[in-house]
């Protein structure tokens, strides 16, 4: 009779195992008697699980605040362009993808980078001289999130760190830090339009600084980078050899007076990965179809980011195939007047939307050029009963029924911002309520000193 000894010696704070005996019975192995103490259950939550946090879900899950109940809610907090139904996308889109289901071609599994002729018709779409691209340079994602994960995944290791903008969207911070990859977080400046304090950037670059990421058209901030600006950035990510990850989600999502420039178009060594989607520009969030557009000129990322791009996309299989098979028809086949018509009322709502903030006292808004937000500076002393935007925003729901997000949301305290995608006349009626909450609780100069003293 043969027996075999597994042995997992436990510690710390697991749970002991075993010593377990097993007798070779000819045909079967059966247990026999067991060694050592009893089993007992110990499942844990993974270590990754635990770095996870999302900090605008832990800030808004603490405002335990009741709406007015003699107000309807407002809420101007989700950057999701489909909540009101004012903002539908166009109708050849949808028609697009009733085609492909109804084809039958398209229920099975795709390669995990998408189908070929997918991405043939994305590259197509983005191509340009200045920056080209083929279906070998494009990775197709279950929505743009997804792509960013792929991107940090790809390029840093845990202990590595990544340069993040603040005020900057939340899931850049949350995906990092689940994997071990520290943030390094880089100042934008209110006073130039959210432009990049490139010095600030650039002292936070060392050796352990695995990319740089630049998001633009912005969210939480609705800022639009100038070219040469962006070539500003180019030459410190040059300089410092640290290459991009552009988030490019709200790329063309910019208004009549500003022009969008992909930053790709502007490097010639920098190495770039770029992150977009269907989700914003043509308002289908839910629909989870994105994109990696890998750009490397100089050969600098070779062929082994291509390759680990490949190896983590098949960790999900790919992203939604009805999707994919619409995909050309979307990106060519929608009108252009699509497109005019939904950043006419982006721009609409955000100028009236500027305009009503600006005049009302302790608020400073700060004028978006493109995206779907704008973000307004709480001058807190003269606010002083209130210790902060998250208490400010807090009880802007409970007298108003009005909800922002606190811009802590966004690493960057005492400021809110506010979604613009939200139809006119709600726009106006939420605007009108914050000034009648300012005006209940703005105190001057001498009022908030008064008020201190009391204290």
């Amino acid at each position: 009779m043969d027996s075999y000894l597994i042995q997992v010696n436990g510690h710390g704070d697991h749970a002991p195992m075993l010593d377990v005996h097993l007798k070779n019975t000819g045909n079967t192995i059966s247990p026999g008697k067991a060694k050592g103490r009893k089993p007992r259950w110990a499942v844990r939550a993974s270590e990754m699980s635990k770095k996870t946090f999302n900090p605008v879900r832990a800030i808004v899950d603490s405002m335990k605040v009741e709406p007015n109940p003699k107000k309807a809610m407002i809420s101007l907090s989700l950057g999701d362009p489909t909540v009101f139904g004012n903002l539908p996308t166009n109708d050849e889109v949808t028609r697009a993808v009733k085609e492909v289901l109804d084809s039958g071609q398209y229920n099975g599994y795709a390669p995990s980078v998408g189908y070929q002729s997918c991405r043939e018709a994305v590259a197509a779409y983005y191509n340009c001289p200045e920056a080209p691209l083929k279906a070998q340079d494009v990775i197709l994602t279950s929505g743009c999130s997804q792509a960013i994960e792929l991107a940090l995944a790809v390029l840093a290791n845990p202990g590595q760190n990544i340069l993040v903008p603040r005020p900057g969207f939340s899931l850049y911070k949350t995906l990092a830090l689940s994997m071990g990859i520290e943030v390094k977080l880089y100042n934008l400046l209110p006073e130039k339009a959210w432009e990049i304090d490139l010095e600030h950037l650039e002292s936070l670059v060392d050796e352990k600084t695995a990319c740089l990421i630049v998001n633009n058209p912005s969210n939480p901030c609705g800022s639009v980078f100038s070219k040469s600006h962006l070539q500003e950035i180019l030459a410190v990510a040059s300089r410092q050899c640290v290459p991009i990850l552009a988030d490019e989600i709200y790329g063309d999502m910019v208004f009549a007076d500003c022009k969008y420039e992909p930053i790709a178009t502007l490097s010639t060594n920098v190495p770039i990965l770029s992150c977009g989607g269907l989700a914003k520009r043509w308002l289908v969030p839910g629909w989870r179809m994105g994109w990696i557009l890998i750009h490397d000129r100089r050969d600098i990322f070779g062929n082994e980011i291509r390759d680990g791009l490949l190896r983590l996309s098949q960790r999900i299989l790919g992203p939604c195939t009805i999707v994919q098979g619409a995909l050309e028809r979307i990106l060519h086949r929608t009108p252009p007047e699509f497109y005019h018509n939904t950043l006419s009322i982006l721009k609409s709502n955000a100028d009236l939307c500027y305009a009503a903030l600006s005049a009302i006292p302790g608020l400073q808004p700060v004028r978006p050029a493109g995206a779907m937000y704008l973000m307004v500076e709480i001058e807190m002393e003269h606010f002083p009963e209130f210790e902060n935007d998250v208490e400010f925003t807090e009880r802007l729901i409970s007298e108003q029924s009005v909800f922002c997000l606190p811009a802590t949301c966004f690493e960057y305290p005492n400021f809110f911002r506010v979604v613009i995608t939200v139809p006119e006349e709600m726009i106006l009626e939420a605007c009108s309520r914050i000034q009648e909450f300012c005006e209940m609780h703005y105190q001057g100069a001498e009022g908030a000193q008064d008020l201190e003293c009391d204290k």
